[in-house]
């Protein structure tokens, strides 16, 4: 009788964690049509813009384009992108803040001359690269591991590339991945649910991997890693080979666009308070831009990671202030200016950003503020930001007025054709 009861208490136990397992289907699929006369019109284009771009910056004006140079330059979707292959730009992403610091892989199929399939091409950003699993048959059992460092910004959200996407025919040839189980520090997470598509998969999820805020960034450096592993669970067969390929997992998060510690927030009652130290909940002075006018708005979400490519901004009134150097500030005359005005306009709804410089007039809440100096910091340490407010997308660090995390949006490629979402 005993062992009857145990028996049944361990199948509840099973089932129960079975259950716990969640079963995720993309939210958003971007089909790819990758090929290698589109990649001979994109070095094309990307050389003619260059050209373009290189006399703009010597003072020819938009207006004094030609009707084909325009053309030119509305065919480029994203200036920052290297190449042809690279799956972003150098624009703003979640990468801003990190990634995973390493990968592996429980097997790679064996280099073939001067090309690899190892674990780190599965997180290099490149559509031509690939992990190719390396046993015998199908790979199932087999996983892709990723080891993040405490303190990255949060992951919202899981892309995965399936299969070998540089051709038409690599993809059809190889096989590709139809589960793949996740696990979140060794503890089953979800089963993805992947199509048999040569495309992008989007998968949702609620945030992962919130460091508390209580621990410094010195503190996080003694912290185990943290780690997330892909294991292949089913595959569809290749139409050649039976290896399975992935081109790539990676990821899209929030905490990006950050402030130093130390940098005073303005509160709705006008006193200031270190942004490390304030609370969602807690109400801020916000600008609102369409009504000219100073309001409170309330806390709704804040982030604090980790950044190592900051600017430290020098004042006309003896102050300074240190952020990414994305992020967009507000200028007097209205404007939104950046240090890497190109990666802004990528990656917020602006349509027009404008270079942020020495002489760079600033709007506070007291007036204007011109620009001394600006320096490069390449040394890492913990930001803070306010991820979101309740009314606005304004508020005011440093006295200098700046716009919130939430300003952030995602662009695509005309690489990618977008079939559900």
């Amino acid at each position: 009788m005993k062992n009857i009861l145990t028996c049944i208490i361990l199948l509840i136990t099973f089932f129960s964690s079975a259950q716990e397992i969640k079963v995720l289907t993309p939210t958003r699929i971007e089909l790819l049509d990758l090929n290698t006369t589109d990649e001979k019109e994109f070095n094309r284009n990307k050389k003619a813009c260059e050209e373009i771009r290189e006399r703009m910056s010597k003072g020819l004006k938009k207006e004094d384009l030609t009707q084909e140079e325009k053309a030119e330059l509305d065919k480029m979707v994203d200036p920052t992108m290297m190449s042809y292959w690279d799956i972003e730009g150098q624009g703003c992403s979640w990468y801003c803040g990190g990634g995973s610091y390493k990968e592996t892989a429980s097997s790679h199929l064996a280099d073939q001359g001067s090309i690899n399939y190892r674990a780190e091409n599965a997180m290099d950003l490149n559509y031509k690269n690939v992990w190719v699993e390396g046993v015998p048959g199908y790979g199932v059992g087999e996983y892709l591991e990723y080891s993040f460092y405490q303190g990255r910004p949060r992951i919202t959200e899981i892309i995965v590339v399936n299969g070998h996407v540089k051709s038409e025919t690599a993809w059809r040839n190889n096989s590709r991945v139809k589960k793949l189980k996740m696990y979140i520090k060794g503890k089953p997470y979800a089963i993805l649910n992947l199509t048999d598509q040569r495309a992008a998969q989007h998968f949702k999820v609620a945030p992962i991997g919130k460091l508390d805020k209580n621990i410094d960034y010195v503190t996080s450096k003694s912290l185990p890693p943290w780690t997330m592993k892909f294991e292949i669970m089913e595959v569809y067969p290749g139409d050649k080979y039976e290896d399975t390929v992935l081109s790539e997992i990676y990821f899209d998060g929030i905490d990006v666009h950050c402030f130093a510690k130390g940098t005073l927030i303005t509160m709705a009652d006008h006193t200031q308070k270190p942004i490390e130290d304030v609370s969602v909940g807690e109400q801020i002075l916000s600008y609102h831009r369409a009504t000219d006018s100073y309001i409170a708005a309330t806390i709704q979400e804040l982030a604090s990671p980790i950044h190592d490519t900051l600017v430290t901004i020098s004042l006309s009134d003896g102050s300074t202030i240190t952020c990414t150097r994305d992020h967009p500030l507000l200028s007097f005359s209205g404007d939104w200016l950046s240090y890497t005005p190109e990666k802004t306009q990528i990656a917020y709804e602006f349509d027009d950003v404008k270079q942020l410089k020495i002489g760079s007039v600033l709007q506070t809440i007291s007036g204007a503020v011109n620009i001394l100096n600006i320096k490069e910091i390449n040394t890492t340490q913990q930001t803070y930001t306010i991820v979101k407010l309740d009314k606005t997308n304004t508020f005011i660090a440093n006295g200098i007025l700046v716009g919130t995390e939430e300003l952030r949006i995602p662009r695509t490629c005309d690489r990618h054709k977008i079939i559900t979402e």
